[in-house]
């Protein structure tokens, strides 16, 4: 079974787009499609970018355990809100971060905002630092407006049928990368 791993990158107080991580994890794991884990931002607590990790002197047991759970994925779903037409500190700090670790793994975006555009202006620049990093980034977008009707606090969704619907097409161009990335290698 493939192995997801959910990167939930904001780590501002009362966040919304955790509930996006929460549901994602809870939907591959109910319709048995992978295993997932969710690496929270707010958890590892990282410093400020200071080198890239394969530079690093002394790089913390945390940093080495996110980097290997990252390497170890078979992909990765990106959960982040849009501030201000741009993506957390938090998020640009980890990619930042490390660099092989990125070397052609299947990400896919979902963003997320209060407002009725689904955080869509950070789509673009996200997947520009990521391609940069030489990461494969998943055509297919998760866009979730308004996350606070969309969602409760514990990832359960307000309207199941719908955005099920939605995370099925989703995903499956997520899988569709995956199983391409296998026959890369």
């Amino acid at each position: 079974m493939k192995h997801i791993s959910i990167i939930s990158s904001s780590i501002r107080i009362d966040r919304n787009s955790h509930r996006v991580a929460l549901y994602f994890k809870n939907y591959l794991e109910t319709n048995r499609l992978a295993t997932a884990d969710i690496l929270d931002l707010m958890e590892y607590d990282f410093p400020l970018f200071n080198e890239r990790l394969k530079y690093q002197k002394n790089p913390s047991a945390a940093t080495l355990t996110f980097a290997e759970k990252v390497k170890a994925a078979d992909g990765i779903l990106l959960v982040t809100p849009e501030y201000n037409g741009g993506y957390p500190a938090s998020i640009k700090n980890v990619i930042d971060l490390m660099y092989d670790e990125w070397y052609h793994k299947p990400v896919a975006i979902s963003t997320v905002s209060d407002g009725s555009f689904g955080g869509t202006q950070v789509i673009t620049s996200l997947q520009f630092t990521l391609w940069k990093m030489k990461a494969w980034t998943v055509p297919a977008m998760f866009p979730v407006a308004k996350v606070r009707e969309s969602f409760d606090e514990n990832g359960l969704a307000t309207d199941p049928s719908a955005i099920d619907k939605r995370t099925a097409a989703f995903l499956k161009e997520l899988f569709w990368c995956m199983e391409a990335n296998d026959k890369m290698k």
